[in-house]
């Protein structure tokens, strides 16, 4: 999801970095856009041939450029993204193993951003790893600005002991979230990195599965400004070498800098230590200002989450290793849009920020730097960051489809490959199997079309060989026959956005829907925060991608179609819905038109609902459930289904009896309606209905329906299936 962009009137307040903590102030509303590196070595000699046959960084296959309507990759394309299908078993994890990586580029980005993510990872007993690319040194100075803690006269700076302090706070957090103890012991060492130099190693004494590593690169020291020695100008070819800021006592004792390729080997044969089944980064393409021309998030974040995805890529080709998926998260930008945490969830993760913080006056880690960092003690809640937390990937509740035969089709992405499961009418699950091709974000949606052949859809990333030839696009596969789980090749539909540098490659994930001709359209929001759709042609190839207009969209759109075909569009500005409607089936699409709902948390889903569709979302700062009818572009009145807390959007089976959501604690959550249903397939809206929560894994992305049942991806990498019946549970698919 896209938060606000910077507005002119707050330029003067981006100024020096705290590493996350001190960002440019945001308004509510984002305007349109005019367009917008031992033995781990040897173990990467083999993919880093591979890459340096490509020239360094990883592009996908060949095929035209941005805009371009019928470019098409081949799946078994030599490009190191492209992994073909049997060449690299890639096992699930043993049955119940979670291992959880978090890459970040500052201390407390995981904390702001990636909670309560991180805390029920913890509660849950998963392997939890996160890795803090820089030092966050910042300007060197420990002092709040403001507040109780805003000392008479600032301290002298010391980035060493700054970078300490901050250190400090982040194992207190992690400590006192993981054992209920901020001064739980640590283990701290120092371990070789597959870059060449040295990290620092801490591992939880009375939580050994729970780490901490240090990277200890040098940080911009400004969220905007042009700082070529930072990871931006490392990315951007503007310097050639990092060099390490190094905590003060830190166990790693020696100066270091890195090139780009050995940032890189770092971070995969950090992945390579820690074999995770799920990882956890923000988000590398955040967009950018139309005013300024700023990136909406801190320069780190952006490009630290580039080097992640470069390093993931690498990992990609390690044999004998589990199977993983990605998650990322939107950074500063949640600041301006409505809050997509209950307040009890709120307030849990503020008070991790007041441990970091060290919002107290007791020295109880005994070091001279400090126990936390109190330039975050001025504004612990961030703006607004400990009211939310949101996904930039993966969202999608399209990705479950039912076969001819009555069996089942569920498709997901592992190893940033199309995962792929089936189910035979009465039988059990197999797979998942791995498509050829990679580079795939997070989540995949899918339609069913009139000859019963399945198409996905999905946005690719291409890394490229220069920092130029980074782009996203729009992709597309269509199953062999309807029977068949192999998928042809990858066709490209380019992508709406003029290059990298405009817009950041700042686009939601497609939206599709098929007409009763099985012609497909796929809706996309640009960063321009409008809508855009490309359409197929009778020759199957694909138009150019079209504007439709809509201001200050964000999030991903949604479509659905009623019973006599008429489409609807949704998309979710801050602070309601606007949805563009065929008046009959074929007719042109109209809109954007103003739905009359409140604002939501921007995580929409639609299903057909008798003479209309019905939508789904959830209230702001509360995660309840809420609904509304449509059968034209005007809502009906809400529908209230319950408070589940939790956030992200609702699944729905298209029956209408069985609703699934992340519930406050990660897991699964549903709905069984009563008597007068949730109000699909022409039901009354007012049957009561009742939410659970019973054993199940810790999400990934959105649960999905099927008229049969829903389905949920877990950290484990595994498809998991709601039972149904009273006795009913998530179990493990196949």
């Amino acid at each position: 999801m896209r938060g606000p962009a910077v507005q002119c009137a707050d330029r003067a307040l981006t100024h020096v970095n705290t590493g996350g903590t001190t960002p440019m102030r945001r308004s509510a509303h984002r305007r349109p856009s005019p367009h917008r590196r031992g033995r781990l070595a040897a173990l990467l000699i083999a993919p880093l041939a591979a890459v340096a046959a490509v020239g360094g960084f990883f592009a996908a296959g060949a095929d035209d450029g941005p805009g371009a309507s019928d470019g098409s990759a081949p799946n078994g394309s030599g490009a190191p993204w492209a992994v073909p299908a049997t060449s690299l078993p890639t096992p699930l994890a043993a049955d119940g193993t979670v291992s959880v990586v978090q890459i970040v580029s500052h201390p407390d980005d995981d904390l702001f951003f990636m909670n309560p993510d991180t805390r029920q990872s913890l509660a849950s007993g998963s392997r939890l790893t996160s890795v803090y690319l820089t030092a966050g040194e910042a300007d060197g100075v420990n002092a709040a600005s403001s507040g109780p803690f805003a000392p008479d006269t600032a301290p002298s700076a010391d980035k060493a002991r700054y970078a300490e302090a901050r250190q400090n706070g982040i194992r207190a957090a992690y400590a006192e979230m993981a054992t209920g103890d901020r001064t739980s012991p640590w283990r701290r060492t120092a371990i070789p990195t597959a870059g060449g130099a040295t990290a620092e190693l801490n591992v939880l004494a009375g939580r050994p599965e729970i780490s901490l590593v240090w990277v200890q690169l040098r940080e911009a020291g400004a969220s905007q400004g042009d700082r070529p020695v930072s990871l931006r100008g490392l990315w951007d070819n503007r310097t050639t070498r990092l060099p390490s800021q190094l905590a003060s006592h830190s166990p790693v004792k020696r100066d270091f800098a890195y090139d780009r390729e050995q940032v890189v080997d770092t971070v995969a044969g950090l992945l390579k230590r820690f074999a995770p089944t799920h990882v956890r980064m923000l988000d590398p393409t955040p967009g950018r200002s139309p005013e300024t021309g700023n990136l909406t998030d801190h320069q780190d974040h952006a490009y630290g989450a580039r080097f992640a995805q470069a390093g993931i890529a690498r990992y990609a080709h390690t044999p004998d290793r589990p199977a993983f998926s990605v998650q990322n998260y939107l950074g500063y930008s949640t600041s301006g849009l409505p809050s997509t945490l209950s307040p009890e969830a709120a307030e849990a993760k503020l008070h991790t920020m007041h441990t970091y913080a060290w919002m107290d006056t007791e020295n109880y880690c005994g070091s001279e730097a400090g126990c936390g960092d109190r330039k975050v003690a001025a504004r612990p809640g961030g703006r607004g960051w400990t009211e939310s937390v949101r996904y930039t990937r993966g969202e999608s509740t399209s990705w479950v489809q039912p076969a001819p035969d009555g069996g089942l089709w569920a498709f997901s992405v592992l190893d940033t490959r199309l995962a792929v499961w089936h189910r035979e009418p009465g039988g059990t699950w197999r797979g998942p199997e791995l498509q050829p091709g990679g580079g795939l974000d997070s989540g995949v949606g899918s339609v069913r079309l009139p000859d019963g052949r399945i198409a996905v859809f999905a946005v690719r990333t291409t890394l490229g060989a220069k920092p130029e030839e980074y782009r996203r696009d729009v992709v597309t596969a269509v199953q062999r026959t309807p029977d068949d789980s192999a998928f042809g090749d990858w066709r490209s539909l380019g992508t709406p956005e003029r290059d990298d540098a405009t817009g950041l490659s700042d686009i939601s994930a497609p939206a599709a829907a098929v007409d009763a001709q099985g012609r497909v359209t796929v809706y996309l929001r640009t960063s321009g925060s409008t809508l855009s759709s490309a359409e197929q042609r009778a020759d199957g190839g694909w138009s150019p991608w079209r504007e439709l207009g809509g201001t200050d969209l964000h999030g991903d759109p949604v479509v659905a179609s009623d019973a006599a075909g008429r489409r609807y569009v949704f998309a979710g500005t801050p602070v309601s819905v606007v949805a563009w409607t065929q008046s009959a089936p074929g007719a042109p699409l109209t809109g954007p038109a103003a739905t009359g709902l409140p604002a939501t948390t921007l995580a929409l889903n639609a299903v057909p609902d008798g003479d209309g569709v019905r939508l789904f979302f959830r209230k702001p700062a509360s995660g309840a459930v809420r609904s509304a009818h449509f059968s034209g572009p005007v809502a009906s009145p809400v529908t209230e289904l319950g408070n589940i807390a939790g956030f992200g959007p609702v699944g729905a089976a298209p029956s209408g009896g069985v609703l699934a959501v992340r519930s406050g604690s990660g897991v699964p959550g549903t709905y069984a309606a009563g008597a007068g249903g949730t109000g699909t397939q022409g039901r009354s809206a007012g049957g009561a209905g009742t939410w659970t929560t019973a054993d199940g894994p810790l999400l990934v992305g959105a649960p999905a329906g099927a008229e049969t049942g829903m389905g949920a991806l877990g950290q484990d990498g595994r498809l998991y299936w709601l039972r149904p019946g009273p006795d009913g549970g998530w179990t493990p698919a196949g």
